[in-house]
Parts: C-alpha cells; structure tokens; sequence
C-alpha cells in the first residue's frame, strides 16, 4: 500500500508542476477586454498602436476586422473584444492594437486599453480553473494573478491566436 500511496504523490506533485509551468513569473502586458483584465507575456507584444480602421476582408468572421500595412508588412487585425465574447466592442480614443509576434507571423490585437507591464512573481499566479462554458478555449487562459485588489486573466496569446479555428497561423509554423 505504501507504494501506490507515493506513486500517487509523485502523480500530484507532477501534475501541479504542468500546472504550474503553464504561467509562469516574469512580464506580463495587462490590457482591459470589457470589464476585466488580462495579461500576457510580454516577450510577444513587438508595439502598441492607436487603432486605425483596417481594410476589411470579404467573407471574414465578425472576429477578423481586417488587415492593415504595418511598414511592408500585411497584418491581421483580430478584435479580441469580438473573439472573447464582449458585451460591447466601441472603438474610442483608448482602443488600441497590440502587435504580436506569434510563431514567426505578426498579428495584431484589438483592446479595449493597456494599462501597464507588471512583474508577476510565481507565488502570485495560480491555476486557472477548468471551465467548459467560456468562450476562451482553457488551453489559452494559464493562470490568474492576484495583484492587490486586481485580478488579471493570463492568457497564452501564441496558443489562442495559433489556435485552427483562427484560421491565422498555419499548423506547419
């Protein structure tokens, strides 16, 4: 009995360290989608712009405002406020782009704002809770990070803009 008694232990304590590496300390960029605020990894963000209509695409899903010229290069614009089911999505001065370098293609975001970049130390991240009923996939919320009175959504941007049903990056990239 002892044996399956710490075979079983070793199980958790792996299973809490996956958990763990999902997100993990460092920089993140946190910006607001609607009420709520969320985080990502600073290592993805390459600039911040003031958002600018784009050039829509036909046939686009509502998510996919369009694309814009970012000096040369062809950028597509996804609204996240659209894509995670916001109430509201109403451009004003605050709304801006956050231009992403994600497996070796540019994308750019629509938010609502950004508010700063934040160092997360690892004792202020915990799991993410397993949800079935929202309209971000849980392999791209990582963790939630209590800072103060704030509580930020962390997301993995790279898996969510990634993801197939986006449509933005090939599987082979």
């Amino acid at each position: 009995m002892e044996m399956i008694k710490e075979g079983q232990h070793i199980a958790r304590q792996e299973g809490a360290q996956d958990m763990a590496t999902l997100a993990h300390a460092g920089e993140y960029l946190t910006f607001r989608l609607g009420g709520e605020e969320y985080g990502i990894d600073i290592l993805r963000v390459q600039e911040i712009r003031s958002y600018e209509p784009p050039t829509r695409i036909a046939n686009a899903p509502a998510y996919l405002k369009g694309v814009v010229n970012l000096r040369g290069v062809i950028v597509p614009i996804v609204d996240l406020r659209v894509r995670l089911g916001c109430e509201t999505a109403e451009y004003n001065t605050f709304t801006v782009v956050i231009v992403l370098n994600v497996k070796g293609r540019v994308v750019g975001a629509v938010v609502d704002s950004v508010s700063d970049v934040m160092e997360l130390p690892a004792e202020a991240i915990r799991p993410a809770p397993a949800m079935a009923t929202t309209g971000l996939d849980s392999a791209c919320l990582t963790g939630i990070a209590s800072v103060g009175e704030r509580m930020l959504i962390l997301m993995d941007i790279e898996a969510l803009m990634s993801s197939p049903d986006m449509g933005l990056i090939n599987a082979a990239s």
